[in-house]
């Protein structure tokens, strides 16, 4: 990643400046938590993919490093509001904004993110990104709604995991990556790069669930087993429902059904042993592929290199 990062360096650094300055608030709580939640040493990756697509086509423009504090306002302020719902102490190794300050003042601040972020939208100035971001964050929400309206329900099916998973977190990488091509004006490499960065998004969530069971948590900065325990039905929990002997969809129903990570190395056994990882990483494998494809339209250089090397990256991540 950091070899990736070099090659925006100074766009890179200008998007962290931009963000700490659009921080400012005349109210001391907001300035403290946005800080803190800005500060705590996440990839940065929604916001790199925005500069990378930008030179991937053309120039990077100071639009385009507004576009990705936009991108990454958005993210943070889903993050703020999702360890409200999920009631998480913990994030990137370290307490949740909520577990220091309080659900209200984390879920008032994650609004502030939102309006600041279409504040930078307005006096970008550009109407069919405002109508992507839009959207864009509209689906998120529904998609956290319906993860929401699934938790605790082992019967969910992997048709509407996939659904979740796109509105929760793969819009916003294709907003990220389409959204740079709205800026340049490049009509004809917009819907390649959405697709890109819609396929990349879903391949890292999919990663992202299987780290939830074989993932170090000195690496991944949260509990193993904290989506079991909120009842979460992800697709390694579908995999062992569905092609799982019947004491092991016995033991997922269960769990998923109550909420209840208790037993959580008899569910780590079993999503092991009957292949519900190796499916998922199958899974992944494919979207990276298809991110790869997607990328047909777009000369070779090195930012195009950079956004097909992250594919690589998604799939090896630990963390």
């Amino acid at each position: 990643m950091q070899q990736i990062r070099q090659i925006v360096d100074s766009e890179f650094a200008a998007v962290n400046e931009f963000i700490i300055e659009q921080l400012h608030s005349n109210v001391p709580l907001v300035e403290n938590i946005g800080h803190y939640i800005v500060d705590a040493g996440g990839k940065r990756l929604r916001p790199l993919l925005t500069l990378l697509c930008a030179g991937a086509i053309g120039n990077i423009e100071q639009r385009h490093i507004h576009l990705a504090a936009v991108i990454e306002f958005i993210h943070t302020a889903t993050l703020l509001h999702d360890d409200v719902v999920d009631i998480s102490a913990l994030r990137r190794g370290r307490p949740t904004a909520n577990a220091n300050w309080g659900n209200a003042p984390s879920v008032l601040v994650g609004d502030f993110l939102y309006s600041r972020a279409f504040q930078i939208l307005v006096e970008i100035g550009n109407l069919p990104l405002m109508g992507l971001l839009s959207g864009t964050t509209n689906t998120v929400a529904e998609g956290e709604v319906l993860q929401l309206s699934r938790a605790g329900n082992a019967d969910t099916s992997e048709a509407t995991y996939f659904e979740v998973i796109r509105c929760k977190t793969a819009v916003l990488f294709g907003a990220a990556c389409g959204g740079a091509a709205i800026i340049s004006q490049t009509d004809q490499h917009q819907s390649a790069l959405y697709d890109y960065g819609l396929n990349l998004g879903i391949a890292f969530q999919l990663i992202d669930d299987i780290l939830d069971y074989e993932g170090d948590p000195e690496e991944t900065g949260k509990n193993i087993g904290d989506d079991l325990a909120e009842g979460k039905p992800t697709l390694p929990l579908i995999y062992v429902l569905q092609h799982g002997n019947e004491q092991q969809q016995a033991l997922v129903h269960n769990a998923i059904s109550n909420k209840t990570a208790e037993q959580l190395d008899e569910i780590v056994e079993a999503v092991t042993s009957c292949g519900a990882l190796a499916y998922c990483r199958a899974a992944a494998e494919r979207y990276t592929e298809a991110a790869l494809a997607a990328l047909a339209p777009i000369n070779d250089s090195p930012y195009r290199r950079a956004l097909e090397k992250l594919t690589t990256i998604a799939l090896s991540r630990r963390s």
